[in-house]
């Protein structure tokens, strides 16, 4: 009997399926996923959950009723090994062949592996699967010298819950600040800054060339110049790859991931893709993008399934990311990328602020530290296309929201700020 199966129990995936169940509809709907565990949540994995501070069963996006009741089989510890596009089929590892009318492709990224000497010890590990979060979980407790390599979310994050842990962590990063793509270099300087405070090491402008064993075990990571670090263990965060080998395969468009338009539809009819494997145009980013954060899984996830069910909404939300280090709360909305300006709005000495990014004076992004009020309206105004002045943002008695309701237009009362 064929309906709809979605590959990937992702955000992705589930937000399609619960969306079309919602919008009317009522063929069968299967969901394969390649492990064992209920969906999950992944954003915990590096934190509460390494830390110990919530459970496997507190990660689940749902129980198991929620599927039940909506009809939805899930189809767990087995996955995908080829699409036919053709005859409307997928086949499964286990020699299972399913029929499909409509089809989502939602199966994530993965960890980019590191190309060095020695990367295979033991002790080299990754984070993007609750398994590889219950490994690392215990092998920090045994572990004294930690090396994060790559200063990104996933590495910052790590770094963060293992210096609360007392542990010796250095975070070795390629290039010259952190969250180097993601937010702009104030908030990358107010960030380190807070990492050296919990006693984190970060190295700048260097990369890793071997790994050195000891008895087959990580002992010490050497840079490029012959420095070396000693690690019992050390956590890779160098970035995530599209899984979009079997789209590729089908002969589906691929381009750092499977190319959608704004309902999620692959060139192909009835064939969709969204989350981490997707690559679609943002006028957010001036251009297509892949996105990783659960937000944008979620939004176009639910796209697809409004299209899944011919109730057609476009995905066209601002994108959002957040991070949690230490006793900061990290939240950025839009592309800072290629910015030419900031307004800087509080103040960073209290640590609690938000960095306003202008590209030829149109407001692309804002990056928040422990300020989520700054947030909810950056989301409004970008989305809307509404730029307050670099001046009207750094003023704090400025009420941005009225901006909502005149536009770009002046407000006289707006700006306090004394000349």
């Amino acid at each position: 009997m064929s309906g709809l199966v979605v590959i990937g129990a992702s955000y992705a995936g589930i937000q399609a399926t619960l969306t079309a169940r919602e919008a009317g509809y009522a063929e069968p709907v299967t969901v394969i996923a390649d492990e064992s565990a209920l969906p999950y949540q992944r954003p915990p994995l590096s934190k509460d959950f390494l830390l110990d501070e919530i459970s496997a069963q507190g990660l689940l996006m749902h129980d198991e009723a929620v599927f039940s009741d909506n009809r939805i089989e899930l189809c767990l510890a087995n996955r995908v090994v080829g699409i036919g596009r053709s005859a409307g089929q997928v086949a499964l590892a286990d020699g299972a062949v399913l029929d499909f009318e409509r089809l989502v492709i939602a199966t994530g990224s993965r960890a980019r592996r590191i190309a060095v000497r020695g990367a295979d010890l033991d002790g080299v590990c990754y984070l993007r699967s609750i398994a590889d979060a219950a490994d690392l979980r215990a092998r920090l407790g045994g572990a004294s010298e930690i090396v994060i390599v790559g200063g990104g979310f996933i590495g910052l994050e790590v770094a963060s819950s293992a210096a609360k842990l007392g542990k010796k962590v250095t975070v070795i990063e390629a290039a010259s600040r952190l969250l180097e793509r993601a937010v702009s270099p104030v908030v990358s300087r107010f960030l380190l800054d807070r990492h050296v405070r919990a006693g984190v090491a970060v190295k700048f402008g260097t990369a890793v060339s071997a790994m050195i064993g000891d008895g087959g075990r990580i002992a010490a990571v050497e840079l490029n110049g012959g420095v070396r670090l000693g690690a019992d263990l050390v956590v890779v965060g160098i970035g995530g790859i599209a899984n979009d080998e079997l789209a590729v395969a089908a002969g589906l468009d691929c381009a750092n991931g499977v190319v959608v338009d704004e309902h999620g539809r692959t060139a192909c009819p009835g064939i969709y893709a969204a989350g981490d494997c997707a690559n679609h145009y943002s006028r957010f980013a001036g251009g297509w993008i892949r996105l990783e954060s659960v937000q944008h899984a979620q939004d176009q996830g639910r796209a697809v399934g409004l299209a899944i069910a011919e109730s057609h909404e476009p995905y066209d939300s601002v994108p959002r990311f957040w991070s949690d280090q230490h006793d900061l709360k990290l939240q950025i909305v839009g592309h800072s990328a290629r910015s030419d300006r900031i307004a800087i709005r509080g103040a960073i000495e209290a640590g609690r602020f938000s960095v306003f990014s202008y590209r030829e004076g149109k407001l692309v992004a804002v990056d928040s530290i422990n300020n989520p009020a700054d947030q909810m309206v950056a989301r409004r105004l970008i989305a809307a296309g509404i730029s307050p002045t670099p001046d009207q943002a750094e003023d704090s008695s400025c009420d941005l929201k009225a901006l909502l309701k005149t536009g770009n237009k002046a407000v006289a009362s707006c700006c306090r700020r004394q000349s």
